[in-house]
């Protein structure tokens, strides 16, 4: 059945769903200069602006992480496609920056309801022996998504009418085509329960997985802060040090990220997770040399580069983080733990963030970015050397 394409269409369309709804978080990424000029506010409002994504994903996955268990996966996945399409609907009415840090928190639900749900989702509707096909399915539909969403917005931005207006009539389109797709899939959740039935994932972490926690942590932070800064202030970088103006470009620079992080993901199973790892932090150190490089000179090529070194170094080092945080764990505390991460990688995504947006009116954007990349060089480098004195043994979870 692996080989039969009728048998794959459901975890197929599972996938394309699950891509529609991470698109939605990224597409806002290369319009944060036209509605900087258009609310006129600082490079650390547009910071925050992104961090506040972060904080609505955290909370969703820490009080409701593991609602679509209880209550069914089609249900919870429908309440994210809704809070996808009300923060399209936040951009596109949007009069002031109040409009854009509601948008955003939406899309932070969004992508918090679908970040665990969808993947289980995707995977249970794939037929029999095909969990390691599925695993690709979800990857790509996850980190593909949101280097789709860069991508189309840039584009439609660049060269279409109504920049600030068309992304989001377009991904309102999507995500109301996708809600048609959801209803017409099956439920796999056989013995569903109330929602007052779900609790709180209150995040843990028991002693016997420190050793391996800190380190995959540590890797995951740094991996998700390159994103963070790639996805909020690479286009201004672009536009005021590069003289690149293009919003199509801006996009696709940081949709390479995602889409390198993807292949990244994929070569754990190759690569094996005791050396993904050490090589993940390695091409994170890479990544941030890069971009060091092109903050110090101004070359667009090592941006690009730097998205393609340092996106491949994220998807490996967070995937074989993933998976060894999980083999480390007790069956009893494993969903715990892995919120956990997921808390830690999730807020590399904020502070960080909003540390280079502090930074930016006092000594520059290049200088803040440069401060960003030695704070993030230490701490991978760190985790890199304790990696290599004590490796991670770990087999990857399909």
């Amino acid at each position: 059945m692996d080989g039969d394409p009728r048998g794959w269409r459901p975890c197929s369309l599972g996938g394309a769903v699950f891509a529609v709804c991470m698109a939605g978080t990224t597409l806002p990424t290369p319009l944060y200069g036209l509605y900087q000029e258009k609310f006129d506010f600082s490079e650390l409002t547009v910071t925050v602006v992104y961090a506040v994504y972060a904080f609505g994903v955290i909370g969703v996955l820490l009080l409701a992480g593991n609602a679509s268990d209880a209550v069914g996966r089609r249900p919870v996945l429908l309440w994210g496609l809704g809070f996808a399409a009300l923060s399209a609907v936040c951009f596109l009415v949007a009069t002031g920056l109040g409009w854009l840090y509601a948008g955003r928190l939406l899309s932070g639900l969004s992508a918090g309801l679908f970040t665990g749900a969808a993947t289980a989702y995707v995977m249970e509707l794939a037929p029999p022996g095909g969990s390691s096909r599925a695993t690709f399915v979800a990857t790509a539909a996850n980190m593909g998504g949101l280097g789709c969403g860069p991508l189309l917005a840039g584009v439609l931005a660049q060269y279409a009418a109504w920049p600030l207006h068309l992304p989001f009539l377009v991904h309102l389109a999507l995500v109301a085509g996708s809600a048609v797709v959801l209803l017409r899939l099956p439920e796999t959740v056989r013995e569903r329960r109330p929602l007052n039935s779900v609790r709180p994932q209150r995040p843990g972490l028991p002693p016997q997985v420190r050793a391996v926690f800190v380190p995959a942590a540590t890797a995951s932070f740094v991996g998700f802060a390159l994103f963070g800064v790639f996805t909020s202030v690479s286009p201004a970088f672009l536009a005021q040090s590069l003289d690149v103006h293009n919003h199509a470009v801006s996009g696709l620079v940081v949709a390479l990220a995602f889409f390198a992080s993807t292949a990244g993901q994929l070569a754990v199973g190759r690569v094996g997770v005791g050396r993904s790892l050490p090589l993940g932090c390695a091409g994170l150190f890479a990544g941030l040399a890069l971009l060091a490089g092109a903050l110090r000179w101004d070359l667009l090529f090592l941006v690009v580069l730097s998205a393609l070194v340092g996106g491949a170094g994220q998807g490996l080092a967070f995937r074989g983080a993933l998976s060894a945080v999980a083999e480390a764990s007790p069956a009893d505390r494993r969903a715990a733990v892995i919120s956990t991460l997921f808390v830690v990688a999730y807020a590399g995504i904020s502070v960080p963030v909003i540390g280079v947006g502090l930074l930016a009116d006092p000594i520059g954007l290049e200088g803040a970015g440069l401060v960003f990349i030695a704070c993030m060089a230490v701490l991978v480098t760190t985790a890199a050397v304790y990696l290599l004195r004590r490796p991670v043994r770990a087999a990857l979870r399909p």
